[in-house]
């Protein structure tokens, strides 16, 4: 497992900082998936800074000052977006956040299947980028199905959690939380899946529009 540098974390907890300062609608753990989507996407299209705009409704919060503008795209453009880019690569894989789980409780259970939730809607919101349908590699399409499903689980766990109908025994949620666990790896995968066959399928792309060199009169 790749080491997290004191600088990665110091830049996460800026950005998180400035989502909470500037009141983004959107938590820090699901805005990272959902750039990681956004930069698999297929839609040659998208713009980074359309999809930070879109975070606050189609336009940039506002800046006291113009230092605090630049601060702000410095961290999501160069920090948080420049980072998740790096994970196209099948030896730099995106990871799901850390969420703690050492009690077995039904608090513990309702924040666990909300962030996985939460990043999984930013991440297939992202790769679709406001389209209802989309052309997807097959590996790609068939790990966001994957994905689907296991976010119709996680919701229907949370909602469990949140309703604390049943199980009531410790043991039992223990093993809910296991299972959300399990699921979390499964979805680290198939994300991984969906980013390397998407960046694969734009490479190839791009190698088959490569424009001819124009002869100069």
């Amino acid at each position: 497992m790749a080491r997290v540098s004191k600088l990665d974390q110091l830049s996460d907890k800026v950005i998180n900082a400035l989502l909470k300062r500037y009141a983004c609608p959107m938590p820090f753990h699901a805005v990272r998936a959902l750039f990681m989507g956004n930069i698999a996407t297929p839609d040659l299209h998208a713009s980074p800074v359309q999809v930070i705009r879109d975070l606050w409704g189609g336009a940039l919060p506002e800046f006291e000052t113009e230092q605090d503008a630049k601060l702000f795209m410095t961290a999501l453009m160069q920090g948080l977006w420049g980072g998740m880019s790096n994970h196209q690569k099948r030896t730099n894989p995106f990871k799901l956040v850390r969420v703690k789980t050492d009690q077995p409780n039904w608090e513990t259970l309702a924040r666990f299947t909300l962030i996985r939730r939460e990043e999984l809607d930013g991440f297939l919101e992202g790769l679709f980028a406001g389209h209802d349908e989309l052309d997807l590699p097959e590996k790609a399409h068939m790990a966001t199905n994957v994905l689907g499903e296991i976010r119709g689980l996680i919701a229907g766990v949370h909602e469990l959690a949140i309703t604390q109908a049943k199980p009531t025994d410790v043991s039992e949620l223990d093993d809910l939380i296991k299972q959300i666990r399990e699921l979390s790896i499964i979805v680290a995968k198939e994300i991984n899946v969906v980013v390397q066959s998407c960046q694969r399928a734009r490479a190839q792309a791009l190698e088959t529009h490569v424009a001819p060199k124009p002869i100069l009169h």
